[in-house]
């Protein structure tokens, strides 16, 4: 976040997401140009608390941090991921969009990097649960901007 608090960022139409799929991507510095968000100042949500995340991300998109590399995770494909099977070592980035309540069970709705065919369209929803590290760690480490 402080970097695209210091740099800006372009819209994902002017700088596509390129990985996937068996391949790596690789930083095209050329194709950056002008960025179109400005980030003014940046606002860390407390740790281990489902409640203060809700709260960040109605105030809009909340960049959190998971663990990613395990199958459950990875092999997600819909339904509320709740489970410890994915672990707490944070290694990817995403975006918590929204949030909701499914049979008494609250939950993050976040989109993930990874593409629409990853997922439910490119989005998971992750159990929101009170005085922990949260589901893949998703309450670990969690920032959010107020925009220019």
């Amino acid at each position: 976040m402080e970097y695209v608090q210091q740099h800006g960022q372009v819209l994902e139409a002017e700088y596509p997401y390129t990985s996937g799929h068996g391949q790596t991507g690789s930083c095209l510095s050329s194709k950056i140009g002008n960025p179109s968000v400005h980030v003014s100042t940046y606002t860390n949500v407390q740790p281990r608390s489902a409640s203060q995340l809700i709260a960040a991300i109605a105030q809009g998109p909340v960049s959190v941090t998971v663990e990613a590399d395990r199958m459950a995770f990875q092999g997600y494909t819909g339904g509320i991921l709740n489970t410890s099977a994915c672990g707490t070592n944070l290694d990817h980035a995403i975006t918590a969009v929204g949030y909701g309540v499914q049979n008494g069970q609250q939950y993050y709705i976040v989109r993930n990097s990874w593409g629409p065919t990853w997922g439910d369209q490119g989005y998971i929803m992750i159990a929101a649960v009170e005085g922990t590290a949260g589901i893949c760690g998703i309450q670990q480490s969690s920032v959010w901007p107020t925009m220019k």
